[in-house]
């Protein structure tokens, strides 16, 4: 079947990965997606300590499958000429230079809007357009740290500590996608010509922050670390040490701390004045805690696993990432897809037909130069670099 963004073209001129990633999902969508490499290409290559990966980093190949790679430098007019034609033909441009630098390249959303008005224009960056830190300099860590994510982890007391990936990256080249998304929507129902969104990564992050950022603006309640404790604050929703590891459960409703205490043998809890209400269990959740950490213990995390699951409680060990994408359940999932010689991660959603999914690998350095002259012999002498790794 076809897939939803078949016929769509993009030109994908941004870097490393927020920007790449957003392009990712429309790939995986079925656009086309051209990826515009300036002569050294893009940082995220080189993003590994191992040299056999030189050039084509696991961190780069992830988040680029199905792409082309097409080398142009735009500083020169001869690239900046050939850029312009393919802007013609586009139907999205995603770019996440520092502001101001596509437009003095000639490329800005006015420019490039002149040449195409239909164009769909993304721009991703630290702080937005526009604003008193629109030329500030950011990376996934800075916005963690400003955002007030690396004081949300944790428990009290402790020094701040950044989420373990780059997940401000992340939640941005996925809300880029669904803006994207959403003005393509908006332009095919004749709501508008084109489109220039701004999407920044402090923004994206807060948005992330929803949950605690809603009750800041409308209650004035201030966030607290919590360490493991669930985001409802109930004892009964926390981690615990079993015999062998360690077990996450979540048992917020009354019926679920119910069967939860009775898979522990601690229904009596209930008959106490201070545990018999969920109220009344968050505000003697230190009191209550040592019972249930004294019998996770006795078990391994497995069998508290299967007993809690069958008993209608959530619940789950905690597991390496390692041991996570191997669990059985994912198999029947589609979650994991063969793009060339590379296993990769899916969109983490599927279609009945004509769902997310591509087959092609990450393309290397300037891959598709000579196809793309071999196309447009009208194309300007040495607008596009045939050999990038001799830069001519």
């Amino acid at each position: 079947m076809p897939q939803a963004l078949e016929g769509i073209t993009v030109l994908d001129f941004s870097h490393v990965v927020a920007g790449p990633l957003a392009t990712h999902f429309l790939a995986l969508n079925g656009a086309r997606v051209i990826k515009i490499e300036p002569p050294a290409g893009d940082p995220l290559r080189n993003y590994t300590t191992d040299e056999t990966e030189r050039g084509m980093a696991a961190a780069f190949r992830g988040i680029n499958a199905g792409k082309e790679s097409l080398v142009l430098d735009l500083k020169s007019k001869a690239g900046r000429n050939t850029a312009r034609e393919l802007v013609s033909e586009a139907d999205i441009l995603v770019e996440n230079f520092r502001p101001g630098v596509m437009a003095r390249l000639g490329f800005g959303y006015d420019e490039t809007a002149a040449i195409n008005p239909r164009l769909i224009y993304c721009s991703v960056s630290g702080f937005g357009q526009a604003g008193p830190l629109r030329d500030v300099a950011a990376i996934d860590q800075i916005i963690q740290s400003l955002c007030g994510l690396t004081l949300l982890s944790g428990h009290e007391g402790d020094p701040p500590m950044r989420v373990g990936f780059p997940i401000a990256d992340t939640f941005t080249g996925l809300l880029a996608a669904f803006a994207i998304q959403t003005a393509l929507v908006q332009r095919e129902r004749g709501k508008t010509k084109g489109q220039l969104i701004d999407v920044a990564m402090l923004d994206a992050s807060l948005v992330m922050l929803l949950s605690v950022v809603n009750p800041l603006l409308m209650n004035n309640q201030t966030p607290r670390r919590t360490g493991n404790l669930g985001f409802s604050q109930a004892p009964t929703a926390d981690t615990f040490d079993c015999r062998d590891g360690a077990i996450t459960i979540g048992a917020v409703e009354d019926n679920q701390v119910a069967k939860l205490l009775a898979v522990l043998d601690l229904s009596e809890l209930l008959e106490r004045p201070e545990f018999d209400s969920r109220a009344a269990r968050i505000r003697n959740a230190r009191a209550m805690r040592p019972y249930l950490a004294e019998k996770f213990i006795l078990k391994p995390a497995e069998k508290w696993e299967k007993a809690l699951q069958s008993a209608g409680v959530p619940a789950a060990r905690v597991l390496p990432v390692c041991e996570a994408i191997n669990l059985p359940h994912l198999a029947s999932r589609d979650l994991f897809i063969q793009a060339g010689n590379d296993r990769i991660l899916n969109a983490g959603y599927q279609f009945r037909s004509g769902g997310p999914g591509m087959n092609r690998g990450a393309p290397e350095h300037g891959a598709n130069n000579h196809n793309f002259l071999a196309q447009r012999p009208v194309v300007e002498t040495g607008s596009i670099i045939v050999d990038p790794k001799k830069g001519g």
